[in-house]
């Protein structure tokens, strides 16, 4: 609000006709209450006369009418300077030239007290009245907003109801009685026990002593009901506690249904799972067609190109040569296909364990790329699950062929951390690094396909997976599991 000074005021006040107005009134005012002093025009005294004003105490009252009107115009600060300038009018006839001068100058301040009450009675009126005037606005914006919200609860396509501190429902809107079967009338003699089990009330005390203890919920929560008809519905809720003069009295909340939704979801989480669990067996199947036939197959050619240069009568010493390159030709080949055997399905993890098959794979990362790379483990080693080994040791697999393939380190690190709650596995590089996206499930948006299939494969098994990286820093990648 803009603050007016004293000479602001009074330059607004004088901008205004209506002040010069008043000024002029006044002035017409003062013109014949010195009359007889100033020798005016023998016609005004005629005039006067004939009107019966032959006392100036009748002229002195005449001065409430600019006073009242400044009142009207200006406030009480209008009327406290019109009264003034009128009083400035009224005491030099009351003090030197009246008959009367105690009567007079009791005349003059009683029209001055008077006129200044008359502003101040107006004043309090007119504020009365622009204070009922702002009510009634403010009653009326009230019930326009009343209907309005009334309109967007009825008409909501969410379900939202309000309980009191009791779980009895006060109100309820027909996506409400459209989700639980019941009509809204009925509703609204129910309570939330009526359609919650035994475990769904145990979450519901849960939030509503958040809710008094000013604890803020972390987001919307799932919660299931039992509807009319006796079948269950999954619910994604929003609880607010709403409080009056300071207590709590009500709390809503807002609901959809995700019964389908998580149903798809479940779905396609078993069918990612199946698919996920039948590559994995393929990949078995391969390694060990690949170990048990073609490697074998190798080896015996190898021994029989080493015999046949070794002890072969006729040979020249020119095929002997070359049959001593098919022969390293041939070692070199079943070491390929060896570690091919390995990578699709290394066999010290069926053997031995996640360790054990996390520090082949470190020692072989080092042969293969040259980056060193070495493995930690913190806390006490125990066996997990065999798809959860496996899901961990794909995601260390394909995490450190991202780093040989893509970052141009020199260094990488296995940190293995057995915790009370869960595991984790942390993979961490000094290379080149990149922007990592806002969201995870904007990296296969973004061509990170492999950290999105890692991503993928760790929330199958119930964990979760998190990338850090910046340019020319490196990148830290870590898989949690909670037990």
């Amino acid at each position: 609000m803009q603050r007016w000074s004293a000479s602001d005021r009074l330059k607004r006040i004088a901008t205004k006709p209506q002040s010069w107005f008043i000024l002029a009134l006044l002035v017409l005012l003062t013109v014949p209450h010195y009359g007889d002093a100033i020798k005016q025009p023998e016609f005004l005294t005629n005039v006067l006369t004939n009107l019966g004003v032959t006392r100036h105490a009748f002229e002195r009252i005449l001065y409430l009418a600019p006073i009242v009107w400044a009142s009207f115009l200006f406030g009480w600060r209008g009327a406290v300077l019109t009264s003034t300038v009128a009083l400035g009018c009224m005491l030099p006839r009351a003090i030197f030239i009246s008959p009367s001068p105690l009567d007079a100058i009791l005349e003059t301040s009683a029209v001055f007290i008077l006129g200044n009450v008359l502003a101040i009675g107006f004043e309090s009126l007119r504020r009365e009245r622009q204070r009922r005037t702002e009510l009634e606005v403010t009653q009326h914006e009230l019930a326009a907003s009343e209907q309005r919200y009334r309109a967007l609860f009825e008409n909501a396509h969410d379900a939202i109801w309000v309980q009191d501190m009791e779980g009895n429902i006060l109100a309820a809107n027909e996506a409400t009685a459209k989700l639980t079967g019941y009509a809204v009338d009925n509703l609204a003699r129910m309570n939330v026990t009526d359609f919650l089990s035994q475990e769904g009330l145990e979450l519901a005390r849960k939030i509503r002593h958040q809710l008094l203890e000013g604890e803020t919920l972390q987001g919307a929560y799932d919660q299931s009901i039992i509807k009319k008809d006796r079948t269950e519905a999954l619910l994604r809720l929003s609880s607010n506690l709403l409080h009056q003069d300071g207590e709590p009295v009500v709390i809503q909340h807002i609901a959809r249904d995700i019964t389908e939704e998580k149903r798809l979801h479940e779905n396609l989480r078993f069918y990612l799972h199946q698919v996920t669990r039948a590559q994995e067996e393929e990949r078995k199947r391969i390694s060990l067609e690949l170990h048990d036939e073609t490697i074998q197959a190798l080896v015996v050619l190898s021994r029989q190109l080493d015999e046949l240069a070794s002890n072969g009568r006729n040979i020249s010493d020119e095929s002997r040569l070359c049959l001593e390159e098919l022969r390293e030709q041939t070692n070199n080949t079943m070491q390929g296909v060896r570690r091919l055997s390995q990578d699709l399905r290394p066999a010290a993890l069926d053997r031995l364990g996640l360790l054990a098959a996390l520090e082949r794979l470190a020692t072989d990362t080092s042969e293969y790329s040259g980056i060193a790379t070495s493995i930690n483990v913190v806390g006490s080693e125990r066996r997990l699950d065999e798809e959860v080994e496996l899901v961990l040791f794909r995601i260390t697999q394909e995490a450190l062929r991202n780093v040989w393939r893509h970052s141009q380190a020199t260094k990488a690190e296995i940190m293995v951390q057995f915790e009370e709650d869960g595991t984790r596995i942390t993979i961490r590089d000094n290379g080149k690094g990149f922007h990592t996206p806002q969201l995870m499930g904007d990296l296969a948006k973004d061509g990170k396909l492999g950290l999105a299939g890692m991503e993928e494969r760790a929330r199958l098994v119930g964990g979760s997976l998190k990338v850090q990286s910046q340019p020319c820093i490196g990148t830290t990648l870590t898989v949690e599991l909670p037990i």
